[in-house]
């Protein structure tokens, strides 16, 4: 089943817990209700919400992820639920116990599929991959020759312009590239975790203060995906930035995750590929199936979906 990743952004909003479903009270418009069993993500963004405590403990217990954004719309705050897999103690065990060899072959396919991502990306959008596909094609166990930086100083400056620089504290197309990446970053959390693997314990990224590298890692290759979605938002005029404080703009945003993926030689809607992905991952750092299920070439169809995913 597709899980739904929903957004409540109406100011005053209020959200309950009644025999199993969701009930959200607007100021202004009717009182209504939804499955906790059909939620995957649930993001809040207003400031004057409030809950019930059920609330968390129903969606938690579900499986779902609940993300909080702040006054600038962007994600500061995420709970995941923590007994997601029947057998995570033992995955968690192998996952200590995975040796250096295969973190950095993890690693190394990570990112020469991530640069593969960019390739497409800027296929797409220029007709060149400016370099970047025999750039995958080298990418040695480890990355020690930091190829996936290399890459990005040759992506950003051609899919946006030259004078672009990513920056997490910047507006305009970086705040649209930053909620997109949070929205992913959550639910693949969410797969992580129902991998049954630990979310803090990464293969390269390792900040102390960072309680999601291994999803952090994950997420690479589908940041590409991401960059797609803003840079189709923008249109021919590049100067004319969507406002990431209207609801349409983040509701683009969302509906990445609806997307339909090449992924190990299937086809899914970008939300179960992450569980995909997880999955294998969780193979391949506990001892079974070396290979990893990683995103290849951009979503089927390139026009963008309008609406809130799910509503709210």
């Amino acid at each position: 089943m597709i899980r739904k990743t929903v957004e409540f952004s109406t100011p005053g909003t209020r959200l309950s817990v009644s025999h199993r479903q969701l009930v959200v009270e607007r100021p202004g418009l009717p009182k209504v209700t939804r499955p906790i069993e059909d939620m995957g993500v649930v993001i809040v963004d207003d400031v004057r919400a409030t809950y019930t405590q059920a609330v968390f403990l129903a969606l938690l217990e579900a499986g779902a992820t609940v993300m909080v954004s702040g006054r600038d719309h962007l994600p500061i705050g995420m709970m995941l639920p923590i007994n997601a897999h029947h057998v995570q103690t033992q995955r968690h065990r192998a996952q200590i116990e995975a040796n250096v060899p295969v973190r950095k072959r993890v690693w190394q396919a990570i990112v020469r599929a991530k640069i593969g991502q960019q390739a497409a990306v800027l296929r797409y959008f220029t007709g060149s991959d400016g370099g970047l596909e025999p750039m995958a094609q080298r990418v040695r166990s480890g990355d020690p020759e930091n190829l996936e930086a290399q890459a990005a100083q040759r992506y950003w400056p051609r899919l946006f312009d030259k004078s672009f620089r990513r920056d997490r504290e910047a507006d305009g197309v970086n705040a649209l590239l930053n909620y997109g990446y949070a929205v992913v970053r959550a639910a693949t959390a969410r797969a992580i975790v129902a991998a049954g693997l630990i979310p803090s314990l990464g293969v390269h990224h390792k900040h102390r203060g960072n309680p999601f590298c291994l999803a952090d890692d994950l997420l690479e290759p589908y940041r590409p995906y991401v960059d797609w979605r803003v840079k189709s938002m923008l249109g021919e005029d590049e100067d004319s930035v969507p406002d990431l404080s209207e609801r349409s703009t983040r509701s683009s945003l969302l509906s990445l995750l609806n997307e339909t993926i090449h992924l190990a030689e299937r086809r899914e809607p970008l939300l179960l590929a992450l569980h995909t992905s997880a999955a294998s991952l969780s193979r391949t750092l506990t001892g079974g199936d070396r290979s990893l299920a990683l995103p290849q070439g951009l979503p089927l169809g390139s026009d963008l979906v309008d609406g809130v995913v799910g509503g709210g």
